[in-house]
């Protein structure tokens, strides 16, 4: 008889961490789970550990592969293994709330079904002693919505910020298998790639509000350690081309919601004009470097970008005419940068208004 939930747990360089999470899970008052462990080759005793605490229960199950640099393919391989109903993401170093299956199973049978049921996190910021809450949901949220009528909610709400953890959401299994959704392997910002395309593939969403993802922020993390402007700006290429070629896909299907076009654009598309022309970029990043960068994301053609862009408002338009002379027209790059100089100052773009800034490790 299948599990009620399957935990996909990626595992590397987290032997201080990890026996906290597994007797977080042990301990639960639900007892119907599995526990699938990913364990990449670790500079630690992270797989020593894992073997010591877990030997003997077959409800763990654990598979090693070599190190990535990311959680993406412990994340796929863990889901293709996984025999649960739902799916739940916990990295190795976080934990679960006390009594929090018990709460969350409740929750889901009193709505079952559904695709996704965001719940929220607890973040706990080991660098400056802080904690916060953080539910992309309101209480008064609908109790139940549509993959675009979710993304609009979000969008409305959270104004660009769009990023949901992977982790804060319990994923039904079926739906991830239905429209093989995968993590691209080495992407570290896998939420920004992940989320967006899962959100809108949803037929129901049931937000349960329940906190109960202890969220550990440590200075040795992948993101509190990235040095220098452009550390991640090959991941964010990454995820740009992805989300265009998303787009370019859904949006010539049947039943395709165009409403969540304007949403797209303000996510991804102001997002990598800030990562390419904002000023910081601009003073930090050579033009060399943030063109072989946008070359990639447009390797295959502007097809997709140029459809988009029909649905954005005039200023958002213009700066994709720029976007597109500084990658077609190396002689003309400096002209689109003064362009960007000219259209931040008077847009007042800012990280925290206009660019979807990562919160998984």
């Amino acid at each position: 008889m299948k599990p009620f939930f399957s935990f996909v747990v990626p595992c590397c360089d987290v032997e201080p961490y990890i026996e906290e999470c597994l007797r977080s899970i042990l301990n639960q008052s639900f007892q119907d789970w599995e526990c699938i462990l990913g364990i990449e080759t670790s500079k630690d005793r992270t797989e020593e550990v894992i073997r010591e605490k877990t030997g003997g229960d077959p409800r763990f199950r654990i598979f090693t592969s070599p190190r990535t640099g990311s959680c993406s393919a412990s994340r796929n391989t863990g889901t293709e293994m996984a025999q649960g109903e739902y799916v739940i993401f916990l990295d190795g170093d976080d934990t679960i709330a006390d009594g929090c299956l018990e709460r969350i199973h409740d929750k889901i049978m009193a709505t079952p079904g559904a695709d996704l049921y965001p719940c929220a996190i607890v973040a706990n910021d080991e660098i400056n002693g802080k904690s916060e809450l953080r539910d992309n949901y309101r209480e008064d949220a609908p109790a139940e919505m549509t993959g675009p009528e979710a993304t609009l909610y979000l969008e409305n709400r959270m104004h660009g910020g769009l990023c949901p953890m992977l982790q804060l959401t319990i994923h039904r299994r079926g739906f991830l298998v239905e429209h093989d959704l995968k993590c691209i392997r080495g992407l570290r910002n896998q939420d920004s790639e992940f989320s967006p395309r899962a959100l809108y593939l949803a037929k129901r969403i049931v937000p349960i509000h329940e906190p109960y993802y202890l969220y550990r922020i440590r200075p040795n993390s992948v993101q509190t350690k990235a040095k220098g402007a452009d550390y991640f700006m090959k991941d964010w290429a990454i995820i740009t081309k992805s989300l265009l070629a998303f787009y370019g896909r859904v949006s010539r299907e049947g039943g395709f919601d165009a409403r969540v076009v304007p949403c797209w654009i303000h996510q991804w598309l102001s997002r990598m004009n800030y990562k390419w022309f904002s000023p910081k970029a601009r003073k930090l990043i050579p033009s060399e470097k943030r063109a072989e960068w946008l070359e990639f994301i447009f390797e295959d053609g502007f097809d997709s970008y140029d459809r988009m862009m029909k649905s954005g408002s005039f200023p958002q338009r213009v700066a994709a005419f720029h976007v597109r002379m500084f990658v077609r027209h190396p002689a003309l790059r400096w002209y689109a940068d003064l362009f960007f100089r000219i259209y931040f100052r008077l847009t007042h773009q800012t990280p925290g208004n206009d660019l979807c800034t990562p919160v998984s490790r």
